[in-house]
This record gives structure tokens, sequence and C-alpha cells, in this order.
């Protein structure tokens, strides 16, 4: 159990050091790319850090032993989306109260139009993709999976075109090259590919740690799946926005954020609904619908406000909290 608590606690601190090195290593790609902030967050560090948990249901459908493994990996997909639009969500308004420098600051001041674009292609994906699991047929469901790849590709060739540059305050130094001011594409990369690394490596062996401790505290099964290790996984996301939050940059901060929900309501169900049933357990179905209505808050809010408020950051983070009551007690 010590050794456990040990490698929980190196894993962590692995996983923050790879955020820190990655955020820094994104943000001169952008850079170099000429790319917006939209892209660099909505993309670029979308993709990248949800990398580790997408790992998890693709391993479940296209490896694991058919039946209980489909329905695991289909948890995973409509839970990832779910983590993300609710208890991260709920990190960045927590942060943003923390590391506010003025009164004028409280805001999150992330670009609207980026925020808005995000969830709006999010719950067009995630609806869609909701919706199929309620076709009798499978052959009929196989035009979705195609559509929702394509409204990917629309969304990054979109999300590619913001003109708006990457500017939202002073670059620091890129880790791997102190020595100049504009490194070279190829060591950008290299860092880049070191932190992957690092938080992949970091994330595999927390989450393996978690897993020993909560069996050996005899924590219930389903719990550990649909809550325990979720929120382990979804680390690199929550860590890089917290990063960016605190340097100031709230629009990569939540880039990152809505831009892996965009990605995991997209992809990952096309994986889903091509290789398995497609059929959503009670509890998936619960989840999916408390992502959608955690992102309808928050977009309504900025649609009608016109300015994001830490506060109702926590609206999404109640969400969480009562999806966590709602399973405890139904477990216990």
């Amino acid at each position: 159990m010590y050794l456990d608590l040990l490698i929980l606690a190196a894993g962590l601190l692995v996983i923050l050091a790879g955020a820190n090195i990655f955020t820094n290593g994104i943000e001169w790609l952008g850079k170099r790319l000429n790319l917006s902030e939209g892209a660099v967050g909505s993309v670029l560090a979308a993709v990248g850090t949800a990398m580790p948990e997408t790992m998890v249901p693709l391993i479940a459908i296209l490896f694991g032993p058919g039946g209980n493994a489909h329905e695991v990996g289909i948890g995973a997909i409509l839970g990832a989306p779910f983590m993300l639009s609710t208890l991260a969500f709920g990190v960045v308004g927590v942060s943003k109260m923390v590391f506010y420098r003025s009164r004028e600051d409280r805001s999150i001041n992330c670009k609207h139009s980026i925020l808005m674009r995000d969830l709006r292609f999010f719950l067009l994906f995630y609806a869609a993709a909701v919706a199929a699991a309620f076709i009798p047929s499978h052959t009929l469901k196989v035009p979705v999976a195609l559509a929702l790849v394509a409204g990917y590709i629309y969304y990054v060739k979109k999300t590619l075109g913001d003109g708006d540059d990457l500017s939202e305050a002073e670059l620091p130094p890129l880790t791997f090259w102190r020595k100049d001011l504009e490194p070279p594409l190829a060591v950008i990369l290299i860092q880049i590919g070191f932190s992957l690394a690092l938080i992949a490596g970091g994330a595999n062996y927390f989450v393996g740690a978690l897993g020993n401790l909560a069996a050996s505290i005899m924590v219930p099964a389903l719990i550990l799946s649909l809550i325990i290790t979720p929120v382990a996984t979804e680390l690199p996301e929550k860590f890089n926005s917290v990063i960016w939050v605190k340097g100031g940059k709230d629009t990569l901060a939540m880039g990152n954020i809505t831009g892996a929900m965009v990605f995991q309501s997209s992809i990952l169900p096309m994986i889903g609904i091509l290789f398995t049933p497609w059929q959503l357990s009670p509890l998936a179905a619960l989840s999916a619908g408390l992502a959608m209505l955690s992102s309808l808050i928050v977009y309504f809010f900025v649609k009608k406000q016109r300015v994001l408020k830490p506060l109702v950051m926590m609206y999404p983070a109640a969400i969480y909290g009562i999806f966590l009551f709602l399973v405890i007690t139904a477990i216990i």
C-alpha cells in the first residue's frame, strides 16, 4: 500500500512536469506555424493531451474480449466528455478565483467566439452520437459515424482558419532551447514528444497505483471505473488549463478542454459506432445527458451575459457532484 502511495505521488509529479513542458512546447509550435490561439488550444493541445485517455476505449473495443469490454469502451467514450464538461470546467473556475491578478481580471478572459464555436460543435456531435444509440439497425448507424468524422475534419479546418494571432501574453523561452529566442522546429517537436511521453507514462503509473489502492481498501469496481479512473486519466487537460490560467492565457486554458470535448465527441464515437453494437447503459446515458446540460449552461450564460464568470463554472462542478452522489448511493 505504501509503495502504491509513493507511485501515486510520483506519477502525479511526472504528469505535472510533463504538462509544464507540453504547454511551453505547444505554444512555441503554434508560434512557429503562425497558428491562432484557437488552433493551438482547441486542436494541437486538445488532441495531444486527449491521447492517454483515448487509448482506454480504443484498446477495450478493438482488442477486448467483446461483450463486457465493449460496454467498458462505450462507457469510457461517453464518460470522457462528461468529466471535461463538468469537473474540468470547475477546475478552470477555481483556478481563476485563485490566480486572478486584479479586480478587472476576475472574469475568465477567453475569446468567446472560440468558446462558443467549440461548444456548438461539441453539442452537435455528442447529441448525434447519443442519438445513434437509439437507431435499431446497425447499418443505419454507420452514416452517423461517417458524418462525425467529416464534421470533425470541417471543425479542424474552420479552427485552423481562425486569423487571430497567438499573443495573449509574452512567450517564455523554450524549455529545451534557452540560448535563442527562435528555437528550431525539430527541437520544439522533440520537446512536445518528450512531454507527451512523460504525461502518458505518469498517467499509466498513476492509474495503476490508484487501482491497487482502491482494491486494497475494497472500493467497488463500478466506482473505480466510473469515477476514480476517469478523474485520473483527465489530469493532463486539468493541469494544462491550471498552468495556462496561472499564466493569464485563459483562451488556451478553455480551448484545451473544449477542443478535447469536440475530439472525444466525434472521433471516439465513430470508433464505437463502427466496432460495437453502440447501445447505452442507463448510467452512460445519464452521464451523456449531464454533459450536454453542463455545456448548455455555460453556453447560454456566455451568450446572454457576454462574459464568463468563474462562479458560472461552479454549476458544471455541481452537476458532477450530483452524478457522484447518484452513483455512490445507487451502489451502496
